[in-house]
């Protein structure tokens, strides 16, 4: 399924999250500058500044994973997906403007936490919205093309963000403003511009095999009772290896300071690398979602997490710039390889309207990865081994962590797609004809 295949309301919630993403994104680099500027000032209850700042920066991605299969589940009963995506951007536009009007550690803290709520009710009826559009043999290529808008948005807005601050301050339709204030201001109109286009471009789908049960639970199925000759169910598996690829992800902006020094290089060059993943994810997301709809889901999941064991361990090993260059643009193809095809099969089996319980097991993980994430590189750096840089040991982690992926997929999740042309499993079905 090329673009232009795309059904036009799954490339409006794209492009909707493209620009959210990007605001959104533009936080990564803003705030911790923000909070260390001076600008921000209070308490902080005798922790130093470094960590309250990783506080901040963290609580958004707990609050927005411990939130999702709530707001999942609540779009499962209500049947209604479009408004909790305009509400959600709703809230999270007012929250980045407010960052304007905020001085202290703990209004940003507060601020951070409202953010983390408005993303939680957009994302899972996001994907929902996304996998009911689309049809079995479209499902994959449809979560390629939607990420690969939400990567672009991801990896446009830390190179824009800095520009932005440093080239403050401003004085625009004759308000003066900081390079801060410009760089919210930004972020605030990109989720008002998703909000817009969703508003304008986007319905609910009729679905015609609604299940009245859906939503009816808040619980996440750890052990599967339908497969006699497996442990765990498929889904709560998913959402394990998007835990453990997310961590592995997540590892490398929290050393910055150490592999640039280790490296000899610049903030520049690690921009690059970090750029690198996403470009990788941009370029590969969309065709491997496709592929996946024809050779199925399962083989290009366990590659992906496969290839994430040795390009994530030898970030830990890695002497020079490009070395580290080619690992991250190699991870992201991993990366790429298990995100659309596992979001596609959770999406086959998601029945009527459980799509949003469903999928948001695998977003909560994901989100919950990258607040876990940096938190451990940031521990683990300073456990020395006998061998790699000084900052291998949380590369180490992370590859293991890869492989238990790979061997709890291998173990626990089976096909969903004949790769004669039909689905095989019984809630492949599509929810909606378009």
């Amino acid at each position: 399924m090329g673009l232009l295949d795309t059904d036009r309301r799954i490339l409006a919630l794209a492009f909707a999250r493209m620009a959210d993403a990007a605001g959104n994104s533009f936080l990564i680099v803003v705030l911790p500058l923000y909070i260390t500027s001076g600008v921000v000032t209070g308490g902080t209850y005798g922790l130093a500044p470094a960590l309250i700042t990783g506080i901040i920066l963290s609580a958004f991605g707990f609050f927005n994973s411990a939130l999702q299969s709530f707001a999942g589940n609540l779009s499962d009963r209500t049947g209604r997906r479009r408004i909790f995506v305009i509400v959600g951007l709703l809230i999270l536009g007012v929250a980045n403007f407010i960052y304007t009007l905020v001085g202290s550690y703990n209004a940003v803290f507060l601020v951070r936490i409202m953010q983390g709520i408005g993303v939680a009710l957009t994302v899972p009826a996001t994907i929902a919205l996304v996998n009911e559009l689309s049809t079995a043999a479209s499902r994959g290529g449809s979560m390629g093309v939607f990420n690969t808008f939400r990567m672009v948005g991801f990896g446009l807005g830390p190179v824009v963000a800095g520009g932005v601050v440093s080239g403050g301050p401003y004085h625009l339709f004759g308000v003066d403003m900081t390079g801060f204030e410009a760089a919210f201001y930004i972020a605030t109109l990109s989720a008002f511009v998703g909000m817009a286009l969703v508003y304008l471009l986007v319905e609910d789908p009729e679905v015609e095999d609604l299940d009245a049960e859906a939503g009816e639970s808040f619980s996440i199925a750890v052990f599967d009772r339908e497969r006699e000759d497996k442990l765990l169910d498929p889904v709560f598996t998913l959402g394990l290896a998007s835990l453990f690829m997310a961590i592995g992800i997540a590892l490398l902006s929290p050393l910055e300071h150490l592999i640039n020094t280790t490296l000899g290089q610049t903030a520049t060059m690690f921009g690059i690398e970090f750029s690198a993943f996403v470009l990788a994810q941009v370029l590969f997301q969309a065709p491997i979602g496709s592929w996946s709809d024809t050779y199925g889901r399962r083989p290009f999941i366990l590659a992906g997490l496969l290839l994430l064991v040795p390009t994530t361990l030898v970030q830990g090993f890695v002497t020079t710039p490009a070395g580290m260059i080619v690992a991250r643009f190699i991870q992201g193809v991993a990366g790429a390889a298990v995100f659309a095809p596992a979001m596609a099969l959770a999406g086959d089996i998601a029945h009527g309207r459980s799509s949003g319980t469903t999928l948001s097991i695998l977003t909560m993980s994901f989100g919950l990865g990258t607040a876990i994430g940096p938190l451990s590189a940031g521990y683990l750096a300073g456990v020395p081994i006998p061998f790699g840089t000084s900052y291998a040991t949380p590369f180490v982690f992370g590859a293991v962590l890869a492989f238990l992926g790979f061997l709890l997929v291998y173990s626990q999740v089976d096909e969903t797609v004949d790769t004669g042309g039909g689905s095989s499993h019984a809630g492949a079905e599509p929810s909606t004809a378009d």
